[in-house]
């Protein structure tokens, strides 16, 4: 397994990303098997390169999509710094406009994390993860759970803002909500499918890290260490997987 590096391992939700990291690192070693090759890797929605740095410090060349111009700002001086320059390419734009700059059946693993949710059609964006990628290749999805935001709402108290979430078609809060849609499992699915991708792997990102407080997740020495074993053993298994802030698939895109 490639060890998660460094600049992921300092960050301040590393239970979270290391569910992540654990997937795409299995994904990494699968497509090099033994040999050492390196994966051509599109990031749609990469923001500053919380992912795409680190991925390009392992040698793989990554291109970042991205439409905000500070956080691709954010990224280049991040490259800079980790002297990965030569394998990081920003790109300005949005996810549907991904065949416009990427070349299709090109990307032995598309990332696409945190993006679903926030845009107008995400069938269309599914659509073009799914031509960016070389046939074998992989495309990983992370979006934002209902399931999640439902249970943390009534653990809290707000019964009322619960049912709304849980009743409304896409789970959001209309006119008080910062994202266009929340998923669940099933949904997520159905979508993966209908753009020609095979689902491979699901996973729970957060089942319990964003309900409990950080004075209780560092409460004692280690027990950050002990949560992020926890997230990682709870990831894949039912219920847990399904009650997890945000749903994290691997899909193939077959070979045909």
């Amino acid at each position: 397994m490639v060890d998660i590096p460094k600049e992921i391992t300092e960050t301040t939700h590393h239970h979270r990303v290391a569910v992540v990291w654990s997937v795409l690192s299995a994904e990494i070693e699968r497509f090099a098997c033994g040999t050492g090759a390196r994966m051509r890797i599109v990031d749609v929605g990469g923001g500053s390169g919380g992912f795409a740095v680190p991925l390009a410090e392992l040698g793989h060349e990554v291109t970042v999509v991205e439409p905000s111009a500070n956080a691709l700002a954010s990224l280049r001086q991040r490259a800079a710094d980790a002297g990965v320059t030569d394998r990081l390419t920003a790109v300005q734009a949005d996810a549907d406009e991904l065949p416009d700059v990427v070349e299709p059946g090109t990307a032995d693993l598309v990332l696409c994390h945190s993006v679903l949710e926030m845009i107008d059609e995400p069938e269309a964006a599914l659509d073009a993860l799914a031509d960016a990628c070389a046939q074998g290749g992989a495309v990983s999805v992370l979006v934002a759970n209902r399931i999640a935001a439902v249970f943390g709402k009534a653990l809290t108290g707000n019964f009322s803002t619960a049912l709304d979430l849980l009743v409304d078609v896409d789970g959001i809060l209309d006119g008080k909500d910062t994202m266009k849609r929340r998923f669940e499992t099933a949904t997520l699915t159905a979508l993966i499918g209908a753009s020609g991708l095979v689902t491979e792997q699901v996973h729970g990102v957060g089942v319990v890290g964003d309900l409990i407080s950080a004075s209780i997740a560092g409460a004692e020495a280690g027990s950050g260490e002990e949560l992020r074993e926890f997230e990682l053993a709870t990831a894949s298994r039912i219920p847990f997987r399904d009650m997890a802030a945000q749903i994290h698939l691997l899909a193939r895109k077959p070979i045909r």
